[in-house]
């Protein structure tokens, strides 16, 4: 309204420019100061348009400042991979005994080599540094399998990188590298992230660095098919592959949450994308830097949905919490009094409106801690007291290093107790599993490959990790000796020279 009748006015005025008077008019007589209705009009109009202009400054938020503030210490991660491949080792399920004697002779006469190939790959993906020494966190998937790490930084260095530690679980992984006086992001809290708040993604999509994308907090707590210790952050911010590891910013320039993941039916962007909370990842993160490897709380329940006729037969007025449907012996539930028919309303403080959300809930506590917990029993409400326990397959996940007096491994490889259904599973009895290869060592130079089970070292069987150091040290100084590993289904020897000196 007010727009149309300053147009109507100006309009008007212009018409008449014969019968408007001068701004300043001098006389003899007299000092008058006439304003003619244009310029009444224009001061009128010009504190409402810096009103409007005010209006549409703020409205939409501007990022030119975080990406210039924040964006040298986001990082492009290069990996190079390498997965192996049979060569002939005959057809699967043919059994050459019962073919004609001709066809039986050629297959016999192939080569019958039943090493692994090695098929080298590489990737990328983002991460963001944070501690001035050299500390990155990105996605566990982004490292999965990497022989040969790099990180990019700002000045268009490229370092190689060690791996500190991953957590599958959680998607996050800790890298190293070696420089100090980094730029570092702000770390922000992810518990008072808001639905429909302003954030910002900066990574390298599809390998174009430092490309910033933005968007709004789309929804909170949404759980994923197979993550279920991670309550992700879905924002409608574009994420495409590349992406992964890099941070996701608020409006303040602190870090919320680890990008993770996107919903596509293409594999491009389609709109939901999906962010690992900060305050999960730095949890995990320490745990990572502090011992290589990650505990979650376990609370020894299985749970369901409640939906509206559950709500009901339990005498809830809504769908909410998650009934209890089974509790495990000498669990922390079993211990904290839990039962079979509970409906567990709220975790440590904090609601659960879905069965879904209690395990991100239980998996963030620290091992040990006691919290509370609000259940409804026979339609009462009582509280319970529970002490967190570590989930058993994150304590057989602990995985220890073959050292020596340097502090470093003469294998050159970093191993860990192999599980007992893992060796069952390859039809072998004992071994220990690699998880990380030094590229500069003796193993990487025998062809050791992270995810190999080394079964023997000179001819002498490996059944644990001491075992396996007590043969390193044992080992002739600067000559060849057989290592065997079981590399998938296919055991493997490899000539392996460790030098002492």
């Amino acid at each position: 309204m007010i727009t149309v009748f300053i147009t109507n006015l100006l309009a008007s005025s212009n018409t008449e420019r014969a019968r408007q008077l001068p701004l300043l008019t001098n006389t003899s007589q007299t000092n008058v100061t006439r304003i003619t209705i244009k310029t009444l009009l224009w001061l009128f109009l010009i504190p409402f348009l810096a009103v409007t202009k005010s209006f549409a400054d703020t409205s939409l938020p501007n990022f030119s400042a975080l990406v210039e503030t924040e964006g040298d210490a986001v990082v492009k991660i290069s990996v190079v991979t390498e997965s192996g491949h049979d060569g002939f080792s005959g057809i699967p399920g043919l059994d050459l005994e019962q073919l004609p004697e001709n066809y039986r002779r050629f297959f016999e006469q192939l080569p019958q080599n039943r090493d692994r190939q090695q098929r080298r790959g590489t990737g990328f993906g983002s991460g963001f540094i944070v501690d001035s020494d050299g500390y990155v966190i990105t996605n566990a998937h982004v490292v999965e399998g990497a022989v040969d790490i790099r990180v990019g930084l700002h000045d268009r260095r490229e370092l190689r990188a060690t791996l500190v530690g991953t957590d599958k679980s959680s998607d996050i992984a800790v890298l190293k590298v070696d420089a100090s006086d980094l730029p570092v992001v702000k770390i922000g809290d992810s518990d008072n992230i808001k639905v429909g708040e302003w954030v910002l993604a900066i990574g390298s999509p599809f390998g174009f660095e430092h490309t910033a994308t933005q968007g709004i907090v789309s929804a909170l707590s949404r759980s994923l098919p197979d993550d279920t210790y991670v309550p992700f952050i879905q924002t409608d911010v574009a994420v495409n592959p590349g992406n992964s590891g890099g941070p996701l910013f608020n409006t303040k320039g602190e870090v919320i949450g680890v990008n993770s993941q996107i919903y596509s039916r293409s594999g491009g962007y389609q709109g939901l994308s999906f962010s690992i909370p900060i305050n999960v990842a730095m949890s995990i993160a320490e745990q990572l830097r502090d011992t290589g490897y990650a505990t979650r709380g376990w609370l020894g329940v299985r749970i369901q949905n409640v939906d509206q006729d559950l709500a009901e037969s339990f005498g809830l007025t809504k769908p909410e919490g998650a009934l209890v449907s089974e509790v495990t012996s000498d669990s922390p539930a079993d211990k904290a009094g839990l039962q079979a028919g509970d409906i567990i309303l709220s975790f440590n403080g904090k609601s659960v409106p879905f069965s879904s959300a209690l395990p991100p809930l239980v998996g963030v506590i620290k091992p040990g801690d006691t919290v509370s917990s609000e259940i409804l029993r026979d339609g009462n409400r009582q509280t319970l007291k529970v002490t967190i326990e570590p989930l058993e397959s994150d304590v057989k996940r602990v995985s220890a290093s073959v050292k020596q007096g340097r502090g470093s491994s003469d294998l050159g490889a970093v191993v860990a107790p192999a599980q007992s259904d893992e060796l069952a599973k390859l039809g072998i009895e004992h071994g220990v599993r690699v998880t990380e290869v030094d590229q500069d060592g003796p193993a990487a130079a025998a062809g050791v490959l992270p995810g190999d089970i080394i079964v023997s070292l000179n001819r002498s069987k490996v059944e644990s990790v001491t075992q396996l150091e007590s043969l390193v040290d044992d080992a002739p100084d600067n000559q060849s000796v057989p290592l065997l590993v079981q590399r998938g289904d296919a055991p493997i020897f490899l000539a392996i020279t460790i030098a002492k000196s």
